[in-house]
């Protein structure tokens, strides 16, 4: 048997590995010690024999209420990802391994790697209303990189989307990867007529650092870039600093901030209800973009979710209420969970890649039923 995490968004340490029905591991925690829940490892074996992995310091984890009800994923081909028996008990959260071949992945939610990133921005980058811009380098010396969809028409709105601040929350990407390719869809006349009312500005990845090295919630200088966008610095979060100068450039009609969420098993949004401008003007069109989001897909629903902050209450480091408050903007930030959707579950499969994607295509029905509204 053998284990190792030697791979983009891997995590994982090997404590003990001589009991097959008792494999003992731990998370690695993110630099600076404060967060840690993102998993990612391979495991090598024997076809037929069946493996117990242990994380022994899952009790210390940052979300704890994130493991109830939980089941990791896994994968044979990195491609097809799939659900394993997974328990809960006395700090140390179990999975259940049958080897049906002699390596498979295990992953804490779907990985989606650097080379995906890459690959993401090569394929679209083939449309001819897409070009990519480099905002800037990353403390690691890795891109971030700026998917312009349009035309640069000062008449259109400006629409602004960005996913992985928090760089284990995968499903973030996996969202933007079926927007994109939606919206550059010639077939698809919600995504055509959007292109000819606003122009979109993409960041599929904030955080590529935390994403390579396997951080779940920060980047390589242990910062939580969702507290940063009030004062970002070069020095400790360059991610939010980059995207911020690139929105003052650029304005912001509506802002689109994706996530996943640890503990609840829903799709919900979390605005900006709490910022200090927060007017009637903003609550209609809210309420707009959630009645529709509802009927473009039975995966959204808008009982479950954050509580909503008092006026003038709002946490203005986080990127949703510092955009809507700096731009007078429509802002949300959107939470998928790791877990299952309990609003509409799949036992089998829990939320997944391909229902994030799906979410990403529904989006756009949402954006169009507001964009006239915007300014």
């Amino acid at each position: 048997m053998r284990i190792t995490a030697n791979f983009d968004s891997g995590n994982i340490e090997v404590i003990n590995i001589e009991d097959k029905k008792d494999v003992q591991l731990a998370i690695r925690p993110d630099v600076g010690n404060e967060f840690f829940q993102w998993f990612n490892f391979r495991v090598e074996g024997e076809v037929g024999e069946q493996y117990v992995m242990n994380i022994v310091n899952a009790g210390e984890a940052s979300y704890l209420e994130g493991w109830e009800n939980y089941q990791a994923v896994a994968s044979y081909d990195r491609q097809h990802w799939f659900r394993l028996p997974t328990f809960y008990k006395d700090g140390k959260l179990s999975i259940v391994v049958n080897m049906d071949c002699e390596s498979i992945q295990i992953a804490y939610f779907a990985p989606y790697s650097y080379e995906r990133h890459q690959d993401l921005l090569a394929a679209v980058q083939m449309h001819p209303l897409v070009s990519l811009e480099h905002l800037g380098e990353t403390l690691d010396k890795l891109d971030l990189t700026l998917v312009k969809v349009g035309d640069d028409d000062p008449n259109k709105r400006n629409i602004w989307v960005t996913a992985r601040q928090h760089p284990g929350e995968t499903m973030a990407e996996w969202l933007v990867d079926g927007l994109l390719h939606s919206l550059l869809d010639s077939d698809n006349a919600t995504a055509k007529l959007l292109l000819d009312k606003a122009n979109f500005y993409i960041v599929p990845n904030m955080n590529p650092d935390g994403s390579v090295r396997g951080h779940l919630r920060t980047n390589a200088a242990g910062i939580n870039l969702n507290r940063e966008w009030l004062n970002p610095s070069l020095e400790k979060s360059p991610e939010v600093f980059h995207v911020i100068n690139k929105m003052k450039e650029t304005g912001v009609d509506l802002f689109y901030d994706v996530h996943g969420d640890e503990a609840l098993p829903f799709v919900f949004l979390a605005g900006s209800q709490g910022t200090p401008s927060y007017n009637d003007r903003l609550a209609k069109l809210r309420d707009r973009f959630s009645d529709v989001f509802k009927l473009a897909t039975a995966d959204f629903q808008s009982e479950f979710g954050y509580e909503i902050d008092a006026p003038g209450e709002a946490n203005m480091t986080v990127a949703t209420n510092w955009v809507a408050e700096q731009f007078d903007c429509l802002a949300n930030t959107l939470e998928m969970p790791f877990k299952d959707n309990d609003n509409v579950p799949d036992p089998t499969m829990g939320w997944s890649p391909e229902r994030s994607i799906k979410l990403g295509e529904a989006s756009l029905v949402a954006m169009l039923a507001v964009v006239d509204e915007l300014r």
